[in-house]
């Protein structure tokens, strides 16, 4: 059993999906060949999430309380935005990651008949809270601050 203590664990990560101004059109119309490919890629998000153990070596199966997976649409591409939460004794970065890259990954999927050069790029992780180590921000990390 590990020594650390069971405590609300909140992680936050993102990724970019590069792509055409046209797709990003489709995307918006849900025009797209394959259907409605933002829906399909959260619901990959929320599954990848919930399988990271499965997927990734060594990653302690995590009970999630919360994940959330959302999409910007911008003029070329889609930043996607996973965010999840669990009471216990290790962090969910894995599962955020997992999150994103999940569902970059399905939107890609659902694209690639209309560009295949699409692009999924940037997964990282943004911001995590709780557990032993405390609170890390990317944007306190980027502005200088640890």
């Amino acid at each position: 059993m590990s020594g650390k203590a069971v405590t609300v664990r909140t992680a936050r990560a993102s990724a970019v999906l590069r792509t055409t101004a046209e797709v990003m059109e489709q995307l918006r119309r849900d025009g797209l060949p394959k259907g409605d490919a933002l829906a399909v890629a959260r619901i990959a998000g929320v599954m990848g999430a919930k399988r990271t153990s499965d997927l990734i070596p060594l990653c302690h199966p995590i009970a999630l309380h919360s994940v959330t997976v959302a999409f910007n649409l911008e003029a070329d591409l889609v930043r996607i935005e996973a965010t999840t939460q669990t009471a216990d004794r290790t962090g969910v970065e894995m599962e955020a990651l997992t999150a994103v890259a999940t569902a970059g990954l399905a939107l890609f999927d659902m694209i690639k008949a209309v560009d295949r050069s699409a692009v999924l790029t940037d997964v990282r992780v943004e911001a995590k809270a709780g557990g032993r180590s405390g609170s890390w921000a990317r944007e306190a990390v980027e502005d200088g601050v640890q």
